[in-house]
């Protein structure tokens, strides 16, 4: 199992309380973990990728073991860590502002 951690704005929208876990068919990537979370939890398409080009929101940002994966190709397997759920994937919600 997959543990994943969402945003606050993503859990209400889901809701879901804390951790998330997700059974992932075939390899562990970016792409299969968001994948299987949109399939688990429709209400979630198109917030975490654009609709289009599947590509991540500007404003999301993908962590592994304490390691900023947002510019990594989505199709690079995960850490095995991430995927004995002995650590968590992390969408986190990117701060900007001035």
């Amino acid at each position: 199992m997959i543990r994943v951690v969402l945003p606050y704005h993503l859990k209400n929208l889901a809701h879901v309380d804390g951790e998330v876990e997700l059974s992932v068919p075939g390899a562990a990537t970016v792409r299969s973990v968001i994948d299987a979370l949109e399939v688990r939890y429709p209400m979630l398409r198109g917030t975490i990728r654009d609709h289009v080009t599947r590509e991540r929101r500007p404003f999301l940002r993908f962590f592994v073991c304490q390691e900023d994966i947002s510019l990594d190709s989505p199709d690079v397997p995960l850490p095995e860590p991430v995927v004995t759920g002995a650590e968590p994937f992390l969408i986190i919600g990117a701060i900007a502002g001035g």
